[in-house]
This record gives structure tokens, C-alpha cells and sequence, in this order.
């Protein structure tokens, strides 16, 4: 049972780490140079305007929409880092009973499906920017990005 709960600690301490420095990331923002990904393609920006051909105005409104969409979630992503850091100071504790781990779980649970929704209705808006022979396209970039996130959460470990 104790090795268990070692390795479950060891994996909650972890994607604490990964999610702290990608929000961490989106936050102060890196460079063009730091975000290149495997490959040196570039930054994801820059990748959807060469795949979908984004026009001028198209580049424009999504930058707005971008700069919303960060706008509206910062304050979630602040919550969800201080769930998450309330959550993990549990560790020093020598006797932590279920229903309390449970219930900071909720919470972290709570925060994060709120910012997956808003990142959802985010890339619905950003849609509807694009013509219907950009729409195809946009949707399998979509499914691209969201595959890469999760081999770069994986290789976090």
C-alpha cells in the first residue's frame, strides 16, 4: 500500500511540475527561438498561418481572439496553480485521510474542466474565422496540437 501511495505522489508531484511550467510558459511567454518544436517547425502561430494559408485579417482577428481568450483564463490558471500547490502541501502530512485528498482533487478537477471548456468554446470562435476549405484543415492542426501536447507532457516525466 505505501509504495502505491509513493508512486501516485511521485505522478501527482510531477504533472504539478509540468502544469506549473507550461502555465508558467503561456505566462511570461518565450521567444520565438525558445518555442520552436520538434523539427524546428516553430511556434504554433506560425504553423497554422503556413498550413491554412491565413489571410492578413485573419492573422489579425485570431491574435485579438488569442489575446482574449489569455485575458479571460489567466485568473483560472492562477486558481488552478494554488489548488494545486494547496493540494501537493499535503504530502508533508503524516496521516491524510481520503475524502480530504478527494476533496482538493475535486477542486483541481473543477478548475481544470472550467479551463478546458473556455479553450474549447476558444478554438469554436477561432473556427469560425476560417473559410470552409480552411475549416479541414484548422481541425486536423487542432487534433495535431492537442496529440504534441500530450508527447510533451510524457516526456516531462
Amino acid at each position: 500500500m505505501k509504495s502505491t501511495n509513493k508512486i501516485l505522489a511521485i505522478a501527482a508531484v510531477l504533472l504539478l511540475i509540468t502544469n506549473i511550467v507550461l502555465v508558467s510558459m503561456m505566462v511570461t511567454g518565450k521567444s520565438k527561438q525558445e518555442r520552436k518544436g520538434p523539427g524546428g517547425k516553430g511556434d504554433p502561430f506560425e504553423m497554422m498561418v503556413k498550413e491554412l494559408s491565413m489571410t492578413d485579417q485573419q492573422q489579425k482577428e485570431y491574435k485579438q481572439m488569442k489575446e482574449e481568450h489569455l485575458n479571460s483564463t489567466k485568473s483560472l490558471y492562477d486558481s488552478l496553480k494554488t489548488a494545486k500547490s494547496a493540494f501537493f502541501s499535503l504530502v508533508k502530512e503524516e496521516q491524510v485521510n481520503d475524502s480530504l485528498v478527494n476533496q482538493y482533487s475535486e477542486r483541481i478537477n473543477e478548475k481544470q474542466a472550467a479551463l478546458d471548456k473556455l479553450l474549447f468554446a476558444h478554438f469554436k470562435r477561432v473556427r469560425s474565422l476560417f473559410t470552409a476549405e480552411q475549416q479541414p484543415k484548422f481541425d486536423s492542426f487542432v487534433q495535431k496540437m492537442m496529440q504534441r501536447g500530450r508527447r510533451d507532457s510524457v516526456k516531462g516525466r
